[in-house]
């Protein structure tokens, strides 16, 4: 039995010898004590106070001078303004740590505070449905960039931390290959690609496609520019007499009347563009179980459409294109197919849907998609409720903020988007940069240099984005993000690397002698400080996967890096006169490594065993 549930059982224990009655859990829950003040665990008096009849401050006294005199676990008590603040005991703290080094009764991961009060275990086992997040969703009309970047960290660090919850997760990714922006590429590679192809060319294929949409844009603002000029028209007029964009919409109704020709250049095109993706996917470290594409889920979502219409749940005008009617949700109606019969993106979102909760009756559909979308995902909800839908209320958008730059926003029809492999090559250049200034490198050879260097780069690229609220924009500076010091991936990279030196010196034959002569050394306060860090790690991880905030378990592992260094700095682990502190230390930075490289696992990130 836990801590906390021993305290918990003598407060029950004292109210009901004064009352005859057990007070509710929800009152005998516990919470991590505040920084600020002494104390590991708090418990809040207030509802005791009736069946004590006695003042906050008494009622506090009384309880603590109990728990004291039943309980070896705990050493000390405080009272503060109605709020008791319990001490636990040295050997308590030291049996926690060898019960975690070693797996026995908690496997590890359970401690003072280990998870929320009434939290049920294993949650998302036992068969319980599944949970369906989606994330990175491109398009394949040009390479990821730096905002794909930041969905596809968000969304594989999210699956992580619900697995780690205890949830069956199921990632998933859409690829949108289909649509006019689609037809642009294709069009721009079918009058001027002379037969390109990435082999011909050296590029990469999704690199090689972007390439023809920025030509296709830059084509037809000139075109556009030109019938303004020469026929007095404003540019929304004149966009809808270009050649280009006719020919454009032209050939996005014979993809959907599936013309020979025109599938074949479609298909070829994007498989250039996969093998592209499946790259950077694999360099970037994330990975999914399903991938879906809209040109299948569009014609289920017409279908669903066509059906609801049938139905009465849509209307037709006249024009032939058919609306959701949401007045009643205080929303404009929603176009769902337009006068030609094509689809639209809330479409083939609605024929996505269906298909997911077909193929696994999820219990949550989350959708990582960035925050200019909330409107969309709130009137694809309120369509579904009309077409009756009962899994329309499974879906949930989680909104992230843009990624800016310093120099601005980034805009991918003038070709102006970081790119997400130029990025990440220079994430590992300036890492290459950085570290061989600061000497870390001599004892490695060169294969070992390269690793760390893509380590550290990719390291410091993650969790720079992570560490932020996945709702708040941001401004990425990559020279911020390597930086051995402060709130940093490589400052946590670091502090791994240093842990598992020190390891190394000590052997593992002094390692097993630490668990055994540990016991008995008292616990000075950087290290009690160092305790309550890494037996807090279960709950942050639960609160992060409860909020879908990675960040909340990021500054987490630097506040326990952070701690580690100053305990480190002040305190010697192996030349420690005395054999039962030094084994106490080594046992302790066992474990911060441990739960480092852990916390930093589920944003996707490796921490190096040398630097």
């Amino acid at each position: 039995m836990k801590a906390e549930e021993k305290i918990a059982a003598v407060v029950a224990e004292m109210i009901h010898e004064v009352t005859g009655k057990t007070p509710e859990n929800k009152h005998l829950a516990l919470q991590v004590t505040r920084r600020e003040f002494e104390g590991d665990l708090t418990l809040v008096v207030f509802p005791f106070l009736k069946a004590l009849r006695q003042s906050p401050e008494q009622a506090a006294q009384t309880l603590g001078k109990a728990i004291v005199e039943r309980l070896d676990e705990v050493s000390s008590y405080q009272v503060v303004k109605g709020f008791l603040n319990l001490s636990l005991s040295d050997d308590y703290w030291q049996r926690q740590l060898a019960e975690a080094l070693t797996g026995e009764e908690n496997g590890g991961h359970e401690g003072p505070a280990a998870a929320p009060a009434g939290k049920e275990e294993a949650e998302g086992v036992g068969g319980q449905a599944p949970v369906v997040v989606e994330y990175s969703s491109p398009n394949t009309n040009k390479p990821l960039h730096l905002g794909h970047v930041r969905n596809n960290l968000l969304g594989y660090s999210l699956s992580l931390l619900l697995e780690a919850a205890g949830q069956k997760v199921i990632k998933v990714n859409l690829v949108n290959d289909r649509g006019i922006h689609i037809c642009k590429s294709m069009l721009a590679w079918m009058r001027f690609g002379q037969g390109e192809s990435p082999e011909s060319s050296g590029k990469k294929g999704d690199k090689l496609v972007g390439d023809y949409y920025v030509q296709f844009e830059q084509a037809l603002r000139q075109e556009v520019e030109e019938i303004m000029a020469d026929q007095g028209l404003d540019r929304d007029e004149a966009l809808s007499r270009a050649s280009l964009m006719r020919e454009a919409r032209d050939l996005l109704r014979r993809w959907e009347a599936r013309d020979p020709k025109v599938m074949q250049v479609w298909s070829m095109m994007n498989g250039w563009v996969y093998e592209g993706f499946d790259k950077s996917y694999q360099r970037l470290g994330v990975e999914f179980d399903k991938v879906y594409y809209e040109s299948d889920t569009y014609l289920l979502g017409r279908d669903i459409v066509l059906e609801g219409l049938k139905k009465g749940l849509l209307y037709q005008k006249e024009d032939g294109s058919v609306w959701a009617d949401l007045g009643a949700d205080g929303l404009d109606d929603k176009l769902l197919l337009r006068t030609d019969g094509t689809s639209v993106y809330m479409t083939q979102d609605i024929g996505t849907a269906q298909l997911r909760h077909d193929d696994f009756h999820a219990r949550q559909m989350i959708y990582v998609v960035g925050n200019e979308q909330n409107h969309h995902f709130n009137v694809l909800k309120k369509v579904l409720h009309k077409l009756g839908k009962p899994y329309a209320d499974t879906i949930h958008h989680l909104s992230y903020g843009m990624v800016e730059l310093p120099d601005g926003r980034m805009k991918s029809r003038e070709g102006t988007v970081v790119d997400a492999d130029d990025l990440m090559d220079e994430m590992v250049r300036t890492a290459r940069k950085t570290t061989e200034a600061l000497g870390k490198t001599h004892s490695l050879d060169e294969k070992e240099k390269d690793l760390l260097y893509h380590t550290i780069g990719l390291g410091a690229l993650k969790y720079f984005i992570l560490k932020v609220d996945p709702r708040k924009n941001m401004l990425f500076n990559p020279e911020e993000s390597i930086d051995f010091n402060g709130n940093t991936g490589p400052f946590i990279q670091y502090t791994h690397a240093r842990i598992r030196s020190v390891l190394r010196k000590a052997g593992d034959a002094r390692m097993q002698e630490a668990l055994l002569a540990m016991r008995g050394a008292p616990i000075i306060p950087k290290e009690k400080q160092l305790l309550k860090l890494l037996f807090e790690y279960p709950s942050v991880v639960e609160e992060a996967a409860t909020s879908m905030n990675p960040g909340r378990v990021a500054n987490h592992m630097y506040e326990l890096a952070r701690s580690f260094n100053q305990f480190y700095h002040d305190h010697s682990i192996l030349g420690e006169a005395d054999q039962a502190s030094s084994s106490f230390r080594l046992c302790l930075a066992r474990y911060c490594a441990e739960i480092l490289r852990t916390g930093m696992g589920l944003l996707g990130i490796e921490l190096p065993e040398k630097m």
